[in-house]
């Protein structure tokens, strides 16, 4: 236990007075929580915008759709230079029976959802005038708590995405940066067993893990941004965890093959922030191409973003927690046994 808690506290300190990996590991992944958090706070940041002219039933309905902002323009000429200009998507100008959609080509996404939403109005007004009951009802709405917002999807993300960076920057700069000062081949050396200095490691991981969920949960709770965790957001604990030992055990691969510590930093960033892409840290991913999304499967990253969500946002259940739990066990035993067969105490 002395070797245990000399070895945690000195690997603590190391960590603690990198600057670049304090920056890498805490600032960097707080500062694009406390971006987007900001950035996608407002209600409005994702409405659609579409210009209006006139008045009529088409537009009233128009304006009580949620996720439309409707921007009243006084006439047709200047709505349509507006759209020429790129400053709205499309304009609907309504003079009693006469409606007009006048839209941008050039802006084919909006275009097509503003043609459909209309198109889907002007129908309803047409059936109503009929005086007939409509034969098909469409019940349509968001599986999620209409309460979420924005942070509550970019908090589980970026928050992984801090842990994965902590345990690989943390254990490869580390463990090169004690290769090369000779303190690993000491160590080997003195009646320390491997296992000590590993669970040292995963110890001081764990504790920077702890400091990085207290910090951003805290921060991402504040009423800057509204964070509010789901009813089972303890079931997430496991997940976490797991996923802090399967970046250890990349950390500890990486270590293993760079010769320095600049060399480790250049390859602990291309490992993780390609993964943080992949994963869904920064966008959802069920919205990227379908080989993408098959592909991101394969990373770890992926399946820590997934479970973190399900529970700190999604309110699953506790079946919920073995295929990201297994997933990131066997990424932790496969790669971790590949690192120990190539890890090196020197130089040599």
């Amino acid at each position: 236990m002395s070797a245990f808690k000399s070895l945690s506290t000195a690997m603590g300190k190391r960590f603690f007075r990198d600057k670049a990996t304090l920056f890498f590991v805490f600032l960097m992944p707080l500062m694009f929580l406390v971006i987007f958090g900001l950035l996608f706070k407002g209600s409005d940041s994702n409405k659609l915008k579409i210009g209006v002219v006139g008045d009529g039933p088409v537009i009233q309905t128009l304006q009580q759709i949620g996720g439309v902002d409707p921007q009243r323009i006084d006439t047709l000429d200047a709505a349509v230079d507006k759209v020429k200009n790129g400053d709205l998507p499309a304009i609907l100008a309504e003079n009693g029976n006469d409606i007009q959609l006048r839209f941008a080509a050039s802006d084919q996404t909006n275009a097509g959802l503003i043609q459909g939403l209309v198109n889907g109005v002007v129908d309803q007004m047409n059936v109503r005038a009929t005086n007939q009951p409509p034969k098909y009802i469409l019940a349509a709405n968001q599986v999620e708590d209409s309460s979420l917002t924005a942070i509550q999807y970019l908090t589980p993300g970026i928050l992984s995405w801090a842990v994965a960076s902590a345990g690989v920057f943390g254990t490869g700069v580390s463990f090169v940066a004690w290769r090369k000062k000779k303190v690993l081949l000491r160590l080997r050396l003195a009646p320390v067993s491997p296992m000590t200095v590993l669970s040292s490691r995963i110890a001081v991981t764990l504790g920077i893990a702890i400091a990085q969920g207290v910090l951003f949960i805290g921060v991402a709770s504040l009423p800057a941004f509204g964070l509010k965790l789901s009813g089972t957001w303890a079931l997430s604990i496991p997940v976490f965890l797991l996923g802090m030992l399967a970046f250890c055990a990349i950390g500890l691969l990486v270590g293993a093959f760079a010769k320095t510590e600049e060399a480790a930093t250049g390859a602990a960033q291309i490992v993780i922030l390609p993964m943080a892409f992949l994963g869904g840290t920064f966008f959802p991913i069920d919205r990227a191409p379908g080989w993408l999304q098959t592909v991101s499967k394969i990373f770890p990253l992926r399946h820590m973003n997934d479970g973190m969500q399900d529970f700190l946002v999604r309110n699953k259940g506790v079946e919920a927690l073995l295929v990201p739990c297994a997933v990131l066990l066997a990424f932790t035993l496969v790669v971790g046994f590949i690192a120990t067969r190539v890890f090196r105490w020197d130089e040599g």
